[in-house]
């Protein structure tokens, strides 16, 4: 991290409310689920369904957990009525999977339980090292029971390709991911283009298994190796699809979809919005230095 990035990052607490919600503005749908639905609204009209996520993680208490679950019925249950094509998608930690295991499979079989009566989907979210083992046996409880739940995975991480292996022959939608979090070199690959090459591997692996993949890229290089990748492989168009976020790069995925891809948009809205953005500047510069870049006026 550069000595700009550093400074940049201690002044971050210090940043009046109104100025830091410009930071985020561009890449959060708002503080409520009206806000979120507004926006997802408006990317179904132009032809982009979504994933509804709410900000939060490392709940401190189970109270805090089961208050997360009733936000995650709301915003699917609102999804519903509005007849919209979106999915949730929950942070492991944010239903308690450090305080215990077991109160995170509670917790997303019980919305998983809702999702299915309303026909959706849902998905398990991947964050640091710390968690993926937890996380992993959790998804694998999860899919013993239900079938509309998927998981992500990380391409820069070392393991990943044993992880697919280990998913087992049922197949899964996975989200494929180079991964947000700034990892030990032991076990994460440091370079960009190693990323990239494990994140085709990653894929190909997976298309081999017969899962379905989200493609969560605004690499446009990479995309294009992506869907070479799948047409030599003879991979149907149903079993692949872009995952992007709100805000960023959407020239991008308008062309995507535009040449027959399904771009499906990542919403997240919600009351720690500050704090989530000033997390995912810490945990990676790239972020920091990307939302600098937003703000400049030339």
């Amino acid at each position: 991290m550069g000595l700009l990035d550093k400074l940049v990052l201690a002044t971050l607490p210090a940043i009046p409310r109104p100025i830091m919600r410009r930071f985020a503005a561009r890449y959060i749908a708002g503080e409520t689920v009206d806000e979120a639905l507004e926006h997802l609204a408006s990317l179904a009209a132009r032809g982009h369904p979504g994933v509804i996520d709410i900000l939060g993680e490392d709940v401190e208490s189970e109270a805090e957990a089961r208050a997360a679950l009733a936000g995650y019925r709301d915003a699917a249950d609102r999804v519903a009525r509005q007849k919209l094509d979106a999915y949730v998608s929950i942070k492991p930690t944010h239903f308690g999977l450090r305080l215990s295991p077991d109160l995170a499979h509670e917790l997303y079989s019980e919305l998983l339980e809702r999702c299915r009566e309303l026909g959706q989907f849902a998905r398990v979210e991947m964050e640091d090292h710390t968690t993926i083992d937890a996380t992993l046996a959790l998804f694998a409880r999860l899919r013993e029971r239900f079938d509309n739940v998927g998981i992500v995975l990380q391409s820069r991480l070392l393991r990943t390709l044993d992880d697919i292996d280990a998913l087992g022959e049922v197949a899964s939608d996975v989200r494929m991911v180079k991964g947000i979090y700034l990892e030990p070199p032991e076990i994460a690959h440091t370079d960009a283009q190693a990323i990239r090459d494990a994140f085709l591997a990653c894929t190909e692996r997976l298309f081999q298994r017969g899962h379905t993949v989200a493609l969560a890229t605004h690499d446009e290089h990479l995309a294009g190796r992506l869907l070479r990748l799948a047409a030599d492989r003879g991979v149907d168009a149903s079993r692949h699809y872009f995952e992007v976020l709100l805000g960023v790069q959407e020239p991008l995925w308008n062309r995507w979809r535009q040449s027959g891809n399904t771009v499906r948009v990542y919403v997240p809205y919600g009351l720690h919005w500050r704090a989530y953005s000033q997390r995912r500047m810490k945990k990676n510069p790239e972020i920091l230095r990307h939302v600098m870049r937003g703000m400049l006026p030339w």
